[in-house]
């Protein structure tokens, strides 16, 4: 059976079965909104990504964490997320 939960220095996080990569790459977002709906390929990224639903070690906050393979798709899902 598959881990379900990946634990980092930072974050216990739960992958999204969307993810088609099973990495957690250099570029992140953490967005303190839980249950926003994020489809990362709706923001046309030019690399790969992951998602993850994230809860954050150091003060308990929980939401999600978006990683990209490229900075400039974490600038621009970072400059564009509106949550609902």
């Amino acid at each position: 059976m598959a881990a379900t939960t990946i634990t980092t220095e930072i974050y216990k996080l739960y992958p999204s079965p969307r993810n088609r990569d099973r990495e957690i790459f250099v570029h992140e977002v953490f967005v303190p909104h839980p249950y926003a709906l994020i489809d990362p390929p709706s923001y046309h990224p030019r690399g790969r990504w992951t998602l993850f639903g994230a809860h954050r070690l150091a003060d308990g906050k929980n939401g999600q964490l978006v990683t990209f393979e490229f900075e400039e798709d974490a600038a621009s899902f970072r400059s564009r997320f509106v949550p609902d």
